[in-house]
């Protein structure tokens, strides 16, 4: 039998494609490429399409033995999602809407689905629980929301089991620097600090140091990749095992300000490391932490890099070795 992860080319999804490979799994990968790296995935049954792509769905299910799906497959930018809401519905929710016909077509009653904090929108307490509002702030955490509430109608109607991972700022990379993240454009604190250090960038922009923090620099909970790759593996196992669909949170529990991380990156990297304080982010919430004890709880996980240092350690370890990405040739020696 064979787990079928789509977006499974890109940073998340290669780095779960790797967890499962090293636990024995057979991996099947549909990615779109448009944002993913087929030089980040190895030693897989790849196809390069579309989940708008039904005749490639059709083959991908009748070809392979697939008996549950992790899905990742989707657009992630909150900005784009603003200026091109339909762009993101389109993408996001009637992709998924096509994964799905499909699964229940075909009899296949498992899916671990890639949601995130962005359905919480501005907390109203901290640390985040499942059981706290969802109230989205933009477009893509709408659409993620709106999946979620597709997967519990259809558990009720077709026996569809999921578990929705609701996580935070995922960062670093495989610590033995085969596969990293990288982003065109890059949006993620860490990345863009370590651009400065690889001298791609000049500065780093801090946006607003007058939040209610020790240092006046928002807070965020940053988790590893690894453990996110993880989490997906222990959530696919309790499906199987359970029968039961849930929703779980994944974070580190501890939150790192806009200040720690850029120190982190100095100390990691031996570099000064240029920055500059701008104007606020609209809607950007002074603390987003989450808590993650029902995943510990419930499906055994135990996250194995929570140091800021060890996450920005990994992430440089990649981005050092290869400056501009899997454009370079290095990678897969």
């Amino acid at each position: 039998m064979a787990i079928l992860v789509t977006g499974g080319a890109g940073y998340i999804g290669s780095h779960t494609v790797l967890y499962l490979q090293e636990k024995g799994e057979n991996v099947v990968v549909l990615d779109n490429l448009k944002t993913g790296h087929q030089d980040a995935i190895q030693n897989v049954t790849f196809y390069k399409g579309s989940l708008h792509d039904n005749t490639l769905l059709d083959r991908i299910f009748q070809e392979n033995e697939i008996d549950s799906v992790i899905h990742f497959a989707a657009s992630s930018l909150v900005g784009e999602s603003v200026e091109n809401p339909l762009l993101y519905y389109r993408n996001n929710v009637v992709g998924t809407y096509h994964l799905i016909s499909k699964m229940v077509e075909y009899g296949i009653k498992n899916i671990v689905f890639s949601s995130t904090a962005a359905t919480y929108g501005n907390p109203e307490q901290l640390p985040i629980l499942e059981s706290n509002p969802t109230n989205p702030t933009n477009p893509y955490g709408e659409t993620k929301l709106a999946i979620e509430k597709m997967l519990r109608w259809c558990d009720d109607a077709y026996g569809l089991k999921s578990i929705c991972l609701r996580y935070f700022n995922a960062a670093g990379a495989d610590p033995s620097g085969r596969i990293g993240e990288d982003h065109e454009p890059e949006t993620h604190l860490i990345p863009i600090v370590l651009q400065v250090a690889l001298g791609h960038r000049q500065t780093v922009s801090i946006f607003g140091n007058d939040y209610p923090t020790d240092d006046g620099t928002c807070i965020r909970d940053y988790i590893h990749v690894l453990d996110l790759a993880q989490a997906h593996y222990l959530a696919l196992k309790r499906l199987k095992s359970k029968k039961e669909s849930g929703i779980y949170n994944l974070g580190n529990g501890k939150g790192f300000s806009v200040k720690e991380v850029i120190e982190t990156c100095r100390k990691v990297t031996g570099k000064e490391l240029s920055s500059k304080v701008g104007p606020r982010r609209e809607g950007d919430p002074a603390i987003l932490i989450a808590s993650s004890k029902k995943a510990k709880e419930e499906l055994d996980w135990e996250p194995m890099y929570l140091d800021l240092e060890n996450i920005v350690s990994h992430a440089w370890e990649w981005h050092s070795t290869h400056p501009v990405g899997y454009e370079d040739k290095r990678v897969g020696e």
